[in-house]
């Protein structure tokens, strides 16, 4: 029997929903300026709307990844979208700063579980050999999703203001959960789909599809590669934050660009970023298959990754004009985004059935730096009398440290193996 290809349409959900998840984070960011005259938000106030989600996010990630690994991940990313995306159209309904503060604080809490309930998906359907694959097919979803929301949103702007653009936003993740929760299903050995032959492929190396609420912690918190990986993803995302809130206002006040152009120039990031993704979801598995040693194979891209995003990013603060700048800086992401496989394929080997609390706790960490880094820049800037190029080094040097980190890093032991 000819196996079926059903199980790919878990990709193409899991790829759909992280364009859409990136939408409407970056959105803000290129709507600030907007939202700052309308409601007269200072750099500050919009660094700490910023941070409301960031805050938010991490501390609902390990419930939300906990959820999945309970519940399985049908019924809560039904969930998770439907409410960020009414939160997405609730952001265009502020008037003030603490309504919006809550509006975002509770977005980023829609949001959390997103991408550790999608990492659970992968474990139970895709075979062993297909998951970091995916998971590169999947961040370079992400990537280029935030990458040309500026465009997009500048577009829609173009047709009606921001307040009527969130509601837009929100409207299509409706949608995604509708159809989503019509065809998925927590156990690919309960769809329609999927045939003998398929199922044998998916079983002979993906994590078995029931429920496990029983996560061991005191394991979880003892393992030293556990915490190396909750470590390396706050320094990985500290300076990846500012591709998504920061970035517009550098453009236009370091480098007097207009607000079209910071939109087009600001793609560069997340467009190579997602190339960087892709790339590694490709390399790391044929060097470890080469190897024979996928250990060896993730330590190396991404360390490689950390190094290479810390030189690109201080050079950055050399060039000449925007452009370049912006070329280099689109370096440092796709070196930054060599990471993003190696991590969360880490988190499906190290995690097993527990995936998705892993994945959750080490995307919690990742955005306390969501919390952490826009409500930094703006001091930094306030006490370097608006040196951008101080907040970019600042970046630089917590890239480098992450490179000293993925070395002691044990990307493949499972929890059991304790």
């Amino acid at each position: 029997m000819k196996p079926t290809a059903t199980r790919h349409y878990v990709i193409v959900f899991a790829v759909t929903l992280a364009v859409l998840s990136y939408i409407d984070r970056v959105a803000i960011s290129t709507a600030a300026p907007n939202i700052s005259k309308d409601l007269g938000f200072s750099k500050t106030d919009m660094g700490q709307i910023f941070a409301a989600f960031g805050l938010a996010y991490a501390l609902f990630e390990i419930p939300g990844g906990w959820m999945g690994d309970w519940m399985g991940a049908r019924k809560v990313l039904m969930r998770i979208v439907v409410w960020w995306s009414f939160f997405t159209a609730a952001t265009g309904w502020m008037m003030n700063f603490w309504s919006m503060w809550i509006a975002r604080f509770l977005f980023g809490a829609g949001e959390a579980g997103c991408f550790p309930n999608l990492t659970k998906s992968y474990t139970t359907w895709l075979p062993h050999a297909e998951q970091v694959r995916a998971q590169g097919i999947t961040w370079l979803a992400a990537r280029w999703g935030g990458a040309f929301t500026g465009p997009l949103v500048i577009a829609v702007f173009a047709l009606m203001d921001w307040r009527s653009a969130f509601a837009v936003f929100g409207a299509i993740g409706i949608v995604w959960a509708f159809f989503f929760y019509r065809w998925y299903r927590d156990n690919p050995a309960d769809h329609p789909g999927v045939n003998k032959a398929e199922l044998s492929i998916i079983q002979a190396s993906a994590q078995p599809a029931e429920s496990h609420g029983n996560v061991p912690w005191g394991i979880l918190v003892s393992r030293g590669s556990v915490w190396g990986l909750w470590l390396q993803y706050f320094l990985l995302s500290y300076p990846w934050y500012f591709y998504i809130t920061w970035l517009p206002t550098y453009l236009q006040e370091h480098w007097k660009v207009s607000k079209e152009e910071a939109s087009f120039l600001g793609i560069a990031p997340l467009f190579f970023g997602g190339i960087g993704a892709l790339f590694s979801g490709w390399l790391s598995p044929r060097l470890g298959k080469q190897w024979n040693d996928t250990k060896r194979a993730r330590r190396l891209v991404a360390t490689v990754g950390f190094a290479g995003a810390a030189a690109m990013m201080f050079s950055v603060t050399q060039m000449p004009t925007p452009v370049t700048a912006m070329f280099v800086m689109g370096m440092a992401s796709f070196c930054n985004d060599l990471v993003m496989p190696n991590a969360w394929g880490a988190c499906m080997d190290v995690g097993g059935k527990h995936a998705g609390t892993l994945s959750g706790s080490m995307n919690m960490f990742g955005n306390f730096a969501g919390l952490v880094a826009p409500l930094v820049a703006p001091y930094i800037l306030l006490y370097t009398a608006n040196d951008w190029n101080q907040v970019l080094t600042v970046m630089a040097c917590v890239y480098a440290c992450g490179a000293f980190v993925w070395p002691f890093i044990d990307p493949v032991k499972p929890l059991e193996q304790h």
